[in-house]
């Protein structure tokens, strides 16, 4: 019994040290930087619906959602900056211009515009998790399809994304 006691105690002694050394390397890849700042962010640019690069949202979604790959920008304070377009089967058309943070895991929605194209501006704009409970995950889906790798970015160009986008 006592062998097996042991056993169980070394067992799950292992795996808290392999979760403590996997937070230690997490948090040598991620850094805090208390001083970071977001950088100034360009207007809302214009968006094309001809060229989207789709996303593979789950199938329970019902809209179809795309990224316009003009939009897309690498900014150098670690921002990936593009605009999504979600569309309905009933032709509704939806856009946003939103940001993702890799390193922590975040997306921040800038602005809206709805069929007119024109954009209405989001007053005091939040950062909120990708996987915090939202409508819909396009964010998610977007910075595990191409925007981010893990906890970084996944390119240091627009054009990198995109091709990630396209395998």
């Amino acid at each position: 019994m006592c062998d097996s006691l042991a056993g169980k105690f070394l067992q799950r002694f292992g795996l808290f040290c392999l979760l403590i050394i996997g937070a230690a390397a997490h948090a040598e890849l991620v850094p805090f930087d208390p001083d970071w700042q977001e950088a100034d962010v360009p207007p809302p640019p214009v968006f094309s619906r001809d060229k989207l690069l789709p996303l593979n949202m789950p199938i329970y979604v019902t809209l179809q959602f795309g990224i316009d790959p003009a939009t897309i920008s690498v900014a150098p304070d670690g921002i990936v900056r593009y605009v999504v377009v979600a569309s309905s089967t009933s032709g509704s058309v939806n856009a946003f211009y939103e940001g993702i943070r890799c390193g922590t895991g975040e997306v921040k929605t800038y602005a809206r515009a709805s069929n007119t194209g024109t954009w209405t501006i989001i007053k005091d704009a939040q950062w909120r998790g990708l996987s915090d409970n939202q409508p819909s995950k396009h964010a998610w889906v977007f910075a595990r399809q191409g925007a981010c790798e893990g906890r970084a970015v996944a390119a240091s160009s627009a054009q990198e994304i995109i091709r990630a986008m396209k395998k």
